[in-house]
């Protein structure tokens, strides 16, 4: 007689405390050549939802650059603005021209997740004028 493969289906899970994001532009525009936080995101009941892994975290952000940048940098942060860092692109030069739209990614895991928030920030570096966010995304999954 063939065995039936396990099935399960994940239709009655709820996921809203392991799976969250958020889509809101904190600051924009943002000064010139400042890390700044361009958006926030709270891990909903930090402290009650097992984690048994670790945090994943996604990062994306897209934005017309300011005048006279030469790189910029997207970086995911526990906490706020001088948090530790999770998530880094480093400076990153191509594409980079006063008025031009940008779009960057960033990806990383917090192994030890010891915070409920972690930040988003983009960092232009030698701006001489301020860099307009147009829309971001930060995710989080926790395992």
């Amino acid at each position: 007689m063939p065995v039936q493969p396990v099935e399960h289906n994940s239709q009655l899970d709820d996921w809203s405390l392991r799976v969250v994001d958020t889509t809101t532009v904190q600051n924009s525009p943002i000064a010139a050549a400042a890390e700044t936080i361009i958006a926030t995101l709270a891990i909903p009941q930090f402290g009650v939802t097992a984690i048994t892994q670790k945090i994943y975290l996604q990062g994306w952000a897209a934005y017309t650059i300011g005048g006279s940048a030469t790189a910029t940098t997207l970086r995911i942060r526990q906490t706020n603005g001088a948090g530790t860092v999770v998530a880094t692109t480093g400076a990153l030069t191509a594409g980079v021209a006063a008025g031009a739209l940008a779009a960057q990614d960033v990806q990383g895991s917090d192994a030890t997740p010891g915070v409920a928030t972690y930040v988003l920030t983009l960092q232009v570096t030698a701006g001489a004028t301020n860099t307009t966010i147009s829309a971001v995304q930060l995710l989080a999954l926790v395992v």
